[in-house]
């Protein structure tokens, strides 16, 4: 311990980031812009600002004295055969398997007597491994495929086309897709969304109007049909046709919350799209039909969901009946083998239940423990589910479940070497600046001693209905070797509790998220699991907003912060891609003097004050994202070196060709948690890590 001091922030020199004079005016107030010049990704003077920041953020990570023993251990742990569960399309079986440090999984498949072979293999679609499997749907006979591939984690798509019984491809690239499934009908060609193709960047330009498009086999992508978007203009518009082939459902959206709902009758030709919600006012989808019956999930006069039933000739809300009713619990259904499988969130763990067709309770289903399961899904007629399970200390583990006798039993165990029996996960409630009562879930080694000084990382998210369940990880695995604490709240402004928890941390109220993340810190230092010389704070996107606000508003209470591709420009998020689209958790500067001053008052990148001893700090970002454009750490970043006054070191590591994190390989995924780790135990003043493991 503390055998030398981490280098500090007099002995690194940084690039000099110029300044260029740039004002904008809202409601009267002048804001300064000086970096305005780096949200030009395609300028070769933004791309030498990156690699200069890269050399200086790599030189310092290197001289960390036990960076390659962390990496040499999370190789090691990461080496394991991972399997998904199977799924059926036509006469095979198919499954993803990794053979543990692939960069992507590969789709497999096994027919009838059980020969398998691969069928996709994303590790040959570039060589560096940054182009990845972005989905995929197949026919409804399982004779053909469509499957979308992203370049360098862009969210812009290409979708190919293959005949799935020959492997071979049948047409022209869809190019240009974004935000988007691809849907079949039948087997003549399938449904895609996107928007056309900014004039600008494609990575930072906005976008907002997305249209739904009928592709038809054998014809060229310039002829593809517009069946939804073109007169209604909306950000973000989905189909999907449903599994008998009868109906196409089409939501359609402004918003990350509420939505539109219609449905569009495939067995007649030319029928017209019915409108059954015409507002944004509720989350809605249709999750089934039987024939003429359409079951429909929404939180219209529920916030935590409900099922409802209603037929196609008149779907309108006045006439939805009660099917799965609302309880106290998050409701997340799924259909499989002719049954409903309600899973609810109880304190941010799962309780599933299954039901029939007619709305009558056929069991709870027994999980192997506290923790998260996910699945149960598949097709009407399959004999077999499938679900999986986890928590912090429980790799993901895949059972076999047969709906009709309710028991379950072990498809496949992944082989890692880590006994969760020597480590202890519980969930305590700590009370926010309000009173409100936040639960937390705390991991770590068992017979750990409450003396202040174990590194702690605090990791939150808190936004867009988004629930922090339990789940495993190698990365915090190695955390935990090394005398690590993890503690995850389930922070306002997620969808533990519903809609009204979700937005409890939304526009005016989004401070709330930050005050909840704030007394998990002073809850884990009161208790002495931790004190402020020993806690790393962490998040990504949205967790990367709640990062860099609360070390900006509370720069003492923490030793490392670690924002990663995070919305951090409070007052220009929504003039990016589609940044607008996130409007209903935040609000925008544009649309009154009142919520431009409340997100000035919290943006990141306006609140980086001069003389100001900050945390060492490592923003993280992809030099491709397209979802959170890198802008926003690029100038945070900048702030930060330009106004800290202390001697911890305010870094920015960016990943080239790489984008939000969807598809990221495993080599860089592992390679950036090692770099996360060694940079804040150095800077907690850890020299050495303990023996043994290494």
């Amino acid at each position: 311990m503390n055998a030398q001091a981490p280098k500090s922030k007099g002995e690194i020199k940084y690039p000099e980031t110029k300044k260029i004079e740039h004002t904008d005016t809202y409601f009267g107030t002048k804001i300064n812009d000086p970096y305005r010049w780096l949200e030009d990704d395609r300028s070769a003077e933004t791309g030498a600002w990156v690699k200069a920041q890269n050399e200086v953020t790599y030189g310092y990570l290197k001289q960390i004295p036990y960076r390659d023993a962390i990496k040499t251990r999370m190789e090691k742990l990461w080496n394991y055969e991972k399997i998904s569960a199977p799924f059926k399309e036509g006469k095979f079986t198919y499954y993803y398997k990794n053979n543990g440090l692939q960069n992507q999984s590969v789709l497999y498949r096994k027919d009838a007597s059980g020969k398998e072979e691969i069928f996709l293999d994303p590790n040959t679609f570039s060589k560096d491994g940054t182009t990845s499997l972005g989905g995929l749907d197949f026919s409804k006979d399982g004779s053909k495929v469509a499957y979308a591939i992203s370049e360098g984690g862009s969210d812009w798509r290409k979708v190919i086309i293959m005949d799935a019984l020959s492997m071979k491809i049948l047409e022209d690239t869809i190019v240009d897709v974004k935000f988007s499934g691809v849907s079949w009908k039948g087997n003549e060609g399938f449904y895609y969304s996107s928007y056309d193709k900014p004039k600008g960047s494609e990575l930072s330009a906005k976008t907002d109007q997305h249209k739904l498009y009928f592709h038809k086999l054998g014809t060229a992508q310039k002829d593809d049909k517009v069946i939804f978007g073109l007169d209604q203009k909306r950000r973000y518009v989905g189909g999907s046709v449903t599994e008998d082939d009868n109906y196409l459902i089409i939501t359609a959206a402004n918003s990350t919350y509420g939505n539109e709902l219609y449905i569009k009758d495939l067995t007649k030709e030319n029928s017209p799209i019915i409108t059954i919600l015409d507002n944004f006012n509720t989350s809605s989808y249709i999750i089934e039909n039987e024939g003429k019956k359409l079951f429909i999930v929404t939180d219209y006069k529920a916030p935590n969901k409900k099922i409802v039933t209603t037929d196609f000739s008149n779907p309108k809300p006045e006439n939805w009946k009660p099917f799965i009713p609302e309880t106290e619990n998050v409701l997340s259904p799924s259909t499989g083998s002719g049954y409903f499988f309600a899973n609810y969130m109880k304190d941010a763990v799962s309780l599933v239940k299954q039901y029939d067709y007619k709305g009558k309770l056929v069991r709870e289903i027994t999980l192997p423990g506290l923790g998260t399961a996910g699945g149960f899904g598949g097709k009407k007629d399959e004999k077999t589910l499938y679900y999986s399970f986890t928590n912090y200390i429980t790799p993901g583990t895949i059972y076999s479940f047969e709906p009709k006798a309710g028991s379950s039993s072990v498809y496949e165990k992944p082989k890692v070497d880590f006994n969760g029996e020597n480590y202890v996960s519980k969930q305590i409630f700590y009370t926010s600046k309000d009173g409100t009562k936040i639960p937390m879930i705390i991991t770590h080694k068992k017979g750990l001693k409450l003396d202040g000084k174990n590194p702690t990382t605090l990791y939150g998210y808190g936004g867009f209905n988004v629930s922090l369940t339990p789940s495993f990880s190698i990365a915090n695995v190695v955390w935990m070797e090394n005398g690590g604490i993890l503690a995850v709240p389930n922070l306002r402004g997620g969808g533990e509790y519903g809609k009204k928890w979700h937005d409890a941390g939304t526009k005016m109220q989004k401070q709330n998220v930050f005050d909840d993340f704030i007394a998990a810190a002073e809850y884990l230092i009161k208790e002495k699991y931790t004190s402020s010389d020993y806690l790393a704070i962490k998040g990504g996107s949205n967790g990367g907003l709640l990062v860099g606000a609360t070390m900006t508003q509370r720069p003492d209470l923490m030793k490392v912060a670690l924002p990663a591709v995070g919305v951090l420009d409070m007052l220009r998020y929504h003039t990016f891609t589609a940044g607008a689209g996130w409007a209903y958790d935040y609000g925008t500067s544009e649309e009154s003097a009142a919520m431009f001053n409340y997100i000035k008052g919290y943006s990141p990148v306006h609140n980086v004050k001069k003389g100001t001893h900050y945390p060492a700090t490592m923003v993280t970002t992809g030099d491709h994202d397209d979802r959170v454009v890198p802008a926003h750490s690029f100038k945070f970043a900048a702030e930060l070196q330009d106004k800290q006054s202390g001697e911890n070191p305010t870094l920015i590591r960016i990943d080239i060709n790489a984008g939000h994190g969807a598809g990221k390989s495993v080599a860089a995924t592992i390679q950036e948690n090692v770099d996360m780790q060694a940079f804040t135990l150095y800077n907690m003043g850890i020299m050495t890590l303990p023996t043994g493991k290494m």
